[in-house]
């Protein structure tokens, strides 16, 4: 049980880490997605 409690919070501390360090690296879908050109139809 000690050992599933431990997996279960490495696995949030992972995903919370990921979100904000891709977030500050500029890989989030908004800086991915939006460029200099935009086409308005």
């Amino acid at each position: 049980m000690k050992a599933f409690l431990l997996s279960c919070v490495a696995i949030v501390v992972v995903a919370v880490g990921a979100y904000y360090g891709l977030n500050a690296v500029g890989f989030s879908t908004a800086d991915a997605t939006t460029g200099a050109s935009v086409r308005l139809d």
